[in-house]
């Protein structure tokens, strides 16, 4: 049930009160309340410039009648429903004639509460909000009508059937998602936007985590998500409200009518094949990610990466891939387990090679987005996939070494395959041992011979540094140890000097690099 200016006028709570401008405008939608206390018009407009909102204030903050009348404009440039006036010694006559002249102006219904009226703000809240949430007709045509639909068993073979029946005659639509928001019952009456946009903004806002219905205005698409529970697993109902008729309160009980009703049905949801193609690359079931492909309609060769990834599941990590989905024509399959995060990244239909390079740099951006002021982040990642066996193989590689890599690269956050690789090799040679590790760890054994053991421990934890945690960088090993910049390029030309031959040369970074993540492996593995 719509709720407007007028409506709330009719509230024993506004009884007296004067309407001293925006009389055209009473028809104006509710949907919130809130009080201003902003000491100026910035202040006013963030706090309280929400689209449809009753605002009730005594402008306790503002003096100055002009800044009254800039915040009257303001807040209705905003789009706000109407705005109440409380604590007026004189009541109307202790307005500003330009107040409401501005008001006017701009067709902002402008109410005034007299001495008389003894109501303070708590008094209107509880009854406006009282009024959105159940208005006058609970028993309205919605509930009732989608009642009978949903019940009606002899007319309908199964719940699908009744709850399209009952959609359609009410104007409402229904998507019901898996736990990893993926789409496993849409009941679709009109299309306006895609049930992927209305995804994408429903993560961004954290429906997932909140445990009332919250609304999400999609691309001019009302929309009410919650939490939903069947045969005791937790699903998202998202309810669409074609019309704009009905209220918060109204969808609310609508959903927890049509929850009643599966469970009357004994309705039990498909599995959700998305999240079972994640899951089978995951365990590398080739097989079945090939059967699951088709019926989701994904194709191998669209895939660009995978990936695993620790401390991502967070507002700030939804925002990020909504946006970088909507920037780079790119969709972002994901599974949540907690803190963790397994997924996969696909193109959007065939590119140009060229198209794909920057698809691929793309990637490479989100990831480092993705670490962005979070300490603990953590993301594996193999990017430039080859279709389904190259995808199921990199989770392979991912699951084998992401324990390992970190303490390797302990100052990385995010490891590509090349890191992955290069670990994953080195766990080979130290479980095997034999003559390949030993060839590897004789090229360190030149600082051992010929130096004392502090000092070649000294050498050894710089050569470390430089390679594996500076990119071969004096400047950046300088601060990862603590030490002066001269000290390093001292010590680096010991360490020529030692090994015989230019650390950085092409034929000697290689297998330098293998006997030093190799040492570091060894701290880890035995």
């Amino acid at each position: 049930m719509k709720v407007s200016v007028n409506d709330c006028l009719s509230l024993e709570a506004f009884v007296p009160s004067i309407l001293a401008a925006g009389r055209r405008n009473i028809g104006n939608r509710v949907r919130s309340v809130s009080v201003m206390d902003a000491s100026s018009i910035n202040d006013a407009v963030t706090e309280n410039g929400v689209k449809e909102q009753l605002v009730l204030t005594s402008f306790a903050g503002i003096s100055s009648n002009a800044e009254k009348a800039q915040v009257v404009k303001a807040l209705s440039g905003a789009g706000i429903a109407a705005m109440a006036i409380f604590h007026l010694p004189g009541g109307l006559s202790s307005l500003a004639r330009e107040v409401i002249e501005a008001a006017e102006a701009v067709g902002l219904p402008l109410i005034i509460m007299p001495t008389s009226n003894k109501a303070e703000y708590a008094d209107v809240i509880e009854q406006v909000m009282d009024k959105l949430l159940y208005g006058d007709n609970f028993k309205n045509g919605l509930i009732n009508n989608t009642i009978y639909h949903l019940l009606d068993f002899e007319r309908h073979s199964n719940f699908q059937s009744a709850l399209k029946e009952a959609a359609l005659n009410n104007e409402f639509q229904v998507v019901l998602l898996s736990p990893d928001f993926n789409p496993i019952l849409t009941v679709e009456t009109r299309q306006r936007t895609t049930i992927a946009d209305a995804i994408r903004m429903g993560k961004e806002r954290d429906v997932e985590k909140e445990g009332v219905y919250t609304f999400i205005d999609v691309n001019g698409v009302l929309t009410y998500w919650g939490p939903i529970t069947i045969n005791n697993d937790k699903f998202f109902l998202f309810i669409v409200d074609n019309e704009d008729n009905y209220s918060a309160g109204e969808i609310t009980k609508l959903a927890e009518i049509i929850e009643l009703a599966m469970g009357m049905w004994k309705f039990t949801p498909e599995r959700d094949a998305r999240a079972e193609f994640v899951k089978a690359l995951i365990r590398s079931n080739k097989s079945l990610a090939y059967s699951l492909k088709d019926e989701i309609s994904i194709s191998g060769e669209n895939i660009l990466s995978v990936f695993y990834a620790k401390g991502i599941e967070m507002s700030q990590g939804n925002s990020i891939f909504a946006e970088f989905e909507r920037t780079e024509n790119i969709e972002v399959m994901r599974i949540a387990e907690g803190e963790e995060t397994y997924g996969i990244i696909l193109k959007n239909g065939q590119k140009f090679s060229e198209e794909e390079t920057s698809q691929k740099a793309g990637v490479l951006k989100l990831f480092d987005k993705l670490k962005e002021g979070n300490k603990t982040v953590r993301i594996f990642h193999a990017t430039g996939i080859d279709g389904i066996e190259g995808a199921a193989d990199a989770f392979r590689l991912i699951s084998e070494t992401w324990t390992f890599v970190e303490h390797v690269f302990p100052y990385k956050r995010v490891f590509t395959k090349y890191e992955l690789a290069l670990v994953s090799n080195c766990i080979n040679l130290q479980v095997q041992g034999g003559y390949l590790k030993k060839n590897y760890m004789d090229l360190l054994e030149p600082f051992h011979r010929e130096m004392g053991e502090n000092k070649a421990r000294q050498l050894l934890e710089t050569l470390e540094t430089f390679v594996l945690d500076a990119g071969m960088n004096s400047s950046k090993t300088s601060v990862f140890m603590g030490i002066h910049t001269n000290t390093v390029q001292y010590r680096l030309k010991r360490i020529n000097e030692v090994l015989g031959a230019e650390i950085t040369g092409n034929r000697v970074i290689p297998g330098l690099t293998m006997a030093l993540a190799l040492k570091r492996l060894e701290r880890v593995v035995k």
